[in-house]
């Protein structure tokens, strides 16, 4: 039996509702428009790229993890409720099948919200801001990337690129990559090499107010090198550049119905 937490009912004036981009979904958003406006609460059916026309107080996707990172990102500071229509959906609080339940839940408020930490990454070329990852890449050739943390050198990496990701990213491209799973809420990065040509190398978990610095080393003979935070747009790098990371002053904030819901996803999700 789930264990539902009990809290109070969220102050819902204004929510938006966001699709991923499969047409098919359109019917399931209109739905659930439908039951927020039959309780007296504002739904505004938001498109990608679209600014919500108020400040919201909550938004509910429909999708999978991409929608929900996009969200996440473009509205910041935003609970968000996530329904599955993706394939893995691990940041998803709820199947399209269980739509109905899970927010007569939240509109009763039986849920929880998990609180997350990001992580902002400084450039040459400006700012980026991430829930999951940033992962600094090459497109053939290995790399070499200087590592340094809180102003002092640790060690250089040689292979594929670089991962620095958070507690979330930990169920994603980093677990792919052979890091450990960490239960979301902790404040921390984690630092791994991708593809490393060392067989000694291991992923490094650092405290949330670490400062870590990445620099493309002059060694390296790759030429088409980039950047990208949470797989979107590939921002271009060059050789000697530097990119800073540490915590973001922004949060994640995830709405569950299910306190142990970070377990429960990691059977569901992947079979354990």
């Amino acid at each position: 039996m789930k264990h539902i937490p009990q809290s109070y009912p969220l102050d819902l004036g204004n929510v938006g509702v966001m699709l991923s981009d499969s047409i098919q979904q359109e019917e399931i958003g209109l739905q659930i428009c439908e039951i927020l406006n039959a309780n007296d609460i504002q739904a505004h059916l938001l498109g990608w790229n679209s600014d919500a026309p108020i400040p919201l107080d909550m938004l509910i996707t429909v999708g999978g993890d991409g929608t929900v990172l996009y969200a996440l990102s473009h509205f910041p500071n935003c609970p968000v409720l996530a329904i599955n229509f993706g394939n893995v959906g691990f940041l998803t609080a709820s199947n399209r099948e269980d739509l109905g339940t899970a927010l007569q839940q939240v509109l009763s408020g039986q849920y929880v919200i998990s609180h997350r930490s990001m992580i902002c990454c400084k450039h040459p070329n400006g700012q980026l801001h991430a829930v999951n990852e940033i992962v600094l890449k090459g497109t053939t050739r290995m790399l070499t990337v200087d590592l340094s943390i809180n102003q002092k050198d640790i060690r250089g990496i040689r292979g594929d690129g670089v991962i620095v990701g958070t507690a979330t990213g930990s169920t994603a491209y980093l677990m792919a990559a052979g890091s450990p799973i960490v239960m979301p809420e902790l404040r921390c990065m984690i630092i791994t090499g991708l593809n490393e040509y060392d067989f000694r190398s291991r992923p490094l978990v650092v405290t949330h107010d670490s400062l870590v610095c990445l620099e493309v080393s002059k060694e390296t003979r790759e030429t088409d090198i980039f950047l990208a935070a949470d797989g979107g747009e590939k921002i271009p790098l060059k050789l000697g550049d530097k990119i800073i990371i540490r915590e973001s002053v922004r949060q994640a904030k995830l709405i569950f119905t299910d306190s142990n819901y970070f377990f429960h996803n990691l059977s569901s999700r992947l079979s354990w």
